[in-house]
């Protein structure tokens, strides 16, 4: 499935972020407000919807193979695991990027940001624990355990901006109403949200057989199966 389907998802990907690039950065309109500033969000927006929807698909595969011991989901989890640390990062870097000219500091200690970096924490955590413990089984339940808990942060990032008085603009796309952002800016938006999206399944799928072949390296199936295609 894997080799079937990456391909499909990488070029779709490539397709999406160059029409997203080239309508963000060319196409749409300056913000009257932030100027060609805001042509981060192109990046930033994107790579911090991923870094949650990571977390949910690293928790939810791991809570799968922890009740019903299914081999397979541990394998998705930690095949997701990095790739999210990286959209995480990714939202840090390009969020203290965007906040110095327009808050005047590369940092401060908002609701979001902060749980955004409690994220990429505990994508982090789990990660360092997966490699801690030697004994494959006891690392899929102990990190399944601790990406099962972390869960709870997500709707702290998504609803930190409503629940507190945070400097971290609300929503302008996934509310309740028409969208607060023009059109011309909106689609190449989503483009990349898409792009994005396709990009992460990719890695996922990549990353995900590996993790498989390396699990069963000293399996007979496995044998079998390259000496039938060699």
């Amino acid at each position: 499935m894997s080799t079937t389907l990456a391909p499909w998802f990488g070029w779709l990907a490539l397709l999406l972020i160059v029409a997203g690039t080239i309508g963000g950065l060319f196409l749409a309109p300056a913000d009257y407000q932030q100027g060609d500033g805001f042509r981060i969000i192109y990046v930033h927006v994107p790579s911090a919807w991923l870094s949650m929807f990571a977390y949910v698909v690293m928790a939810s595969s791991a809570a799968v193979g922890l009740i019903w011991r299914i081999k397979l989901c541990h394998s998705l989890a930690a095949a997701a695991a990095p790739v999210g640390a990286s959209f995480t990062f990714l939202a840090l870097a390009t969020g203290s990027i965007w906040g110095k000219p327009m808050w005047g500091t590369w940092w401060v200690w908002d609701a979001r940001l902060t749980a955004e970096l409690v994220l990429l924490f505990l994508y982090f955590g789990y990660m360092a624990l997966r490699a801690a413990i030697d004994d494959e089984n006891r690392a899929d339940r102990a990190s399944a355990l601790l990406a099962i808990i972390g869960v709870i942060n997500i709707p702290i990032i998504k609803y930190s901006v409503e629940w507190w008085n945070t400097l971290h603009q609300p929503a302008t796309i996934s509310k309740i109403g028409k969208p607060s952002i023009d059109t011309e800016m909106l689609i190449p938006l989503l483009l990349m949200w898409l792009g994005f999206t396709c990009y992460f399944f990719f890695l996922l799928l990549v990353r995900g057989r590996a993790e498989i072949l390396s699990r069963e390296r000293n399996k007979q199936w496995l044998k079998d199966a390259l000496g039938a295609t060699s």
